[in-house]
């Protein structure tokens, strides 16, 4: 029978050795100010766009991480109107979407960063709307009452991976763990945010959805570590690119000892490429910006507004007369209409295939 950390004598007495990854974080703390430094160039209008960008992605690819796929036209809407940021475009909602935006807004733009049971039940309750995962009823906004174990393989050939505390010391061990959140000040923020991020998963105190509330107490860690409410990095987007690698580390340090240096290690490696990544984002959002202040007296109407956003953005597949009738709810002549106006303007190019499988491209060069 396995024996895992949490049942360990001087649990959760973590140790490491802070020699193999000092660089490391040394590093890691370079590029976050690095960042913070190419943010502040942006004003005000640009980094609210970067930060938005950045909280779609991290809403999407957490619930990624655990098989779910969002709309992004939903988390982009939800969030937008949060913020209070202009957006045209679908303005239906999901309380599903709407209860994982609010959240991760609640964990990263919030000023208070303190952890509570009460908040905990929040966001758990914010999760599960309808009382259920999928098909299954489970307990919402409380720690969970039975026996929690992550298993793998069919029926009559499981696999368990890791075996959580038992229910009856849950109330001790989240107050162990929000103690420690709050008052801890002597740990460096970016080793105390991996700290906590496994420290929770090992609780695993609720039914379901322990993972996407370990990462939303990650980055609001994080934003902690930053010293800024807004976000233009996603460790979900990094950790579900490794989503294998991040599910084998957790398992062996969880069936391994109180020495967690292989973990940080880890943790520190993804959260630097997360930080390298974000240039994309922010790239994307300045590129948008100077295209929009060399090109907003040639467009004629809401539509092409909309699809030239669109295609800046994360456009799926290629952009056809068909597929632009289609998203902006209009005839196909309209549609080659609008299209072949801003061909001719130079703003979309038309790729080589042709017939029914014209597409069009955005000039970049533009």
């Amino acid at each position: 029978m396995a024996i895992y950390i949490h049942q360990l004598k001087y649990w959760p007495s973590f140790t490491w050795n802070e020699q193999e990854f000092i660089s490391l974080l040394s590093e890691v703390r370079h590029l976050q100010g690095k960042l913070m430094g190419k943010v502040e160039g942006l004003g005000f209008e640009l980094k609210d766009e970067a930060n938005l960008q950045t909280l779609i992605q991290d809403v999407l690819q957490t619930s990624a991480i655990e098989g779910e796929i969002l709309n992004p036209e939903l988390v982009r809407s939800s969030i937008a109107t949060r913020l209070g940021l202009e957006y045209s475009g679908i303005e239906t909602s999901d309380r599903h979407v709407d209860g994982i935006v609010e959240l991760m807004l609640d964990a990263t733009q919030n000023d208070n960063k303190i952890l509570t049971d009460d908040r905990l039940f929040g966001w758990h309750a914010a999760l599960f709307p309808t009382g259920r995962s999928g098909l299954y009823k489970i307990e919402v906004a409380n720690w969970r009452s039975g026996a929690m174990q992550v298993v793998s393989g069919g029926i009559g050939r499981e696999i368990v991976h890791y075996e959580a505390p038992r229910s009856e010391n849950l109330a001790f061990e989240m107050k162990q763990f929000l103690d420690w959140f709050n008052s801890e000040q002597n740990l460096e923020s970016v080793l105390k945010a991996a700290v906590a991020h496994l420290w929770f998963i090992t609780i695993h105190p609720f039914d379901d959805g322990n993972g996407r509330i370990a990462r939303a107490i990650t980055d609001m860690q994080l934003s902690k570590a930053d010293g800024i409410n807004q976000r233009f990095y996603s460790m979900s987007t990094e950790i579900n690119k490794q989503k294998n690698g991040y599910y084998a580390i957790l398992e062996r340090t969880q069936k391994d000892d109180l020495e967690i240096t292989e973990w940080i290690i880890w943790f520190l490696g993804c959260l630097k490429n997360s930080i390298l990544h974000s240039s994309i984002i922010i790239d994307k959002v300045v590129n948008k910006h100077n295209f929009w202040v060399k090109s907003a007296g040639l467009i004629n109407n809401e539509r092409q507004k909309l699809m030239l956003n669109k295609l800046m953005e994360n456009f799926e597949g290629n952009l056809t007369s068909s597929k632009w009738a289609k998203m902006t709810k209009t005839s196909p002549d309209t549609a080659l209409r609008d299209i072949t106006d801003l061909v001719n303007k130079g703003i979309l190019l038309k790729g080589e295939a042709g017939g029914r499988s014209t597409n069009y491209v955005l000039n970049y060069t533009f």
